[in-house]
């Protein structure tokens, strides 16, 4: 197979004119510190997000196609610490993770909220199931949740470099009731303010401040791709999910009238369930899915430009981190 070409930022057009999946911004002005973001399974076209701390126990849904707020969600009974991510279950289920932690691991547990996402989209005041949930190797500092959509197994990947970046898996079912456990599966190579499952489950996406990581899920593992993601730049970059059909990610970032940019993904980055040849950048080579092993450890011969010549170069310096991190792994 030839090399891929990763993924490459797709004009800013009108969320009307490309199906709900162009960019978009956030119009809310209560919305100042967007951190998470979550495609909604019910209602096409809406994404879920909230702010960062000091805000209260708000989860919003935005509609893509104007930028304004359609339902505020309110958690009765939860005062939050660090709200940091937001993802959607497979039977339509919000999770919010609570998890964020800026004494870089002074928490001895942090916390999951769970409600029902609404069939009609309004403001409304529910009750959320809560998780407790520590890590088995010892607290750390997050801001990445992600729910897999076919088994609904909860993870975590955690931000700190310091204590190595990891991916955390937790118990096959989450209980209200005790302490749930995160165990270490994977280490990651991106200082992850985001992560999200693809829908049909096979690929997993970290996002940083200048790029990210792309995994593909296997046997309840990630596995790394060798094809950087090079997200977009605009502001503080926050939080990343996958489109419905998969094809591109929306990566968000904080500030007061913040925007939601699409990232279309070609190659070896594209689910599985995304037929060879569809979803590729002009230019592109055929193929989705896996790699050959020919190709394995072979960056792509198209440059890809986000953002203008700085955020090249911050690509390669990302790649080049990521191929030094993995030889000494």
């Amino acid at each position: 197979m030839g090399p891929t070409t990763g993924a490459s930022a797709v004009p800013a057009v009108s969320a009307a004119g490309n199906g709900g999946d162009g960019a978009f911004r956030i119009k809310d002005p209560r919305i100042t510190e967007s951190s998470g973001l979550a495609a909604s399974r019910t209602h096409k076209g809406v994404y879920w997000t909230h702010n960062d701390s000091d805000d209260g126990p708000y989860v919003y849904a935005v509609d893509s196609s104007t930028g304004r707020t359609v339902a505020t969600v309110t958690l009765k009974g939860i005062d939050p610490r660090d709200l940091e991510a937001v993802s959607a279950g497979p039977g339509g289920e919000v999770y919010v993770g609570d998890i964020g932690d800026n004494l870089n691991g002074g928490w001895n547990e942090v916390w999951i909220y769970r409600f029902d996402e609404p069939e009609e989209l309004r403001d409304v005041t529910v009750t959320p199931t809560r998780y407790t949930v520590r890590y088995a190797d010892g607290p750390r500092d997050a801001e990445s949740l992600m729910v897999h959509p076919k088994t609904g197994r909860v993870y975590i990947a955690s931000k700190s470099q310091e204590k190595k970046g990891g991916v955390y898996a937790g118990p096959e079912r989450l209980t209200p009731s005790g302490v749930n456990t995160f165990r270490r599966i994977a280490r990651t190579e991106v200082w992850a303010t985001d992560g999200a499952f693809s829908p049909d489950g096979t690929r997993l996406v970290l996002r940083g401040y200048f790029g990210g990581e792309m995994f593909r899920w296997r046997d309840g593992k990630p596995e790394a791709l060798d094809t950087p993601v090079s997200v977009p730049v605009a502001g503080q970059g926050e939080s990343v999910t996958f489109t419905a059909d998969g094809r591109t990610l929306m990566c968000g970032s904080e500030g007061k009238g913040s925007t939601v940019d699409p990232l279309e993904l070609d190659g070896e980055l594209l689910p599985e369930s995304v037929p060879a040849g569809e979803g590729q950048a002009d230019g592109g080579t055929e193929g989705g899915g896996a790699a050959s092993g020919g190709d394995e450890g072979k960056l792509s011969e198209k440059k890809v430009v986000v953002g203008g010549a700085a955020v090249a170069v911050a690509v390669v310096l990302w790649t080049l981190l990521r191929r030094i991190f993995r030889r000494r792994g």
